[in-house]
């Protein structure tokens, strides 16, 4: 079930993903794609940087071992961006793949919620007023 796992600091691929849960018995792929944007509490961002905990991936396989026992998934596939990003860039990506599109999109929910609930990654936002900010759990 679980297909890939990843905490990287190089560029993210959704095409990797959606190859690791692709099966044939899934019928419906759902995938959340998690961008860097310009702003945050109406404020410009010019800069951010994840920082993960070394037991990141071990607690997104946590994360996805749960999903995969509440949900009837083929595929679940995580990734997750660390170091600087720029806008536009991706932070992270998490698809699920079942049978069926609701047990998908149920699954990818689950998946992306509990990650950024649970998983030791931690964003710093820089803003161009000057201030900065840390940010929980991603």
């Amino acid at each position: 079930m679980i297909r890939l796992i990843g905490v990287r600091d190089e560029p993210l691929s959704v095409d990797e993903v959606l190859a690791a849960v692709a099966a044939a018995g899934a019928g419906g792929t759902a995938v959340f794609i998690g961008t860097v944007r310009d702003h945050d509490h109406a404020r410009t961002v010019t800069a951010l940087d994840y920082s993960a905990h070394p037991s990141a991936e071990e607690q997104l396989r946590a994360v996805m071992e749960k999903v995969a026992a509440d949900h009837p998934v083929q595929g679940l596939a995580a990734v997750h961006r660390v170091g600087d990003l720029r806008v536009g860039d991706l932070a992270v990506i998490a698809a699920a793949s079942s049978a069926h599109r609701a047990e998908a999109f149920a699954a990818c929910r689950q998946l992306i919620d509990d990650l950024k609930a649970n998983v030791p990654i931690w964003k710093h936002q820089t803003f161009a007023d000057g201030g900065d900010e840390w940010v929980g759990a991603c």
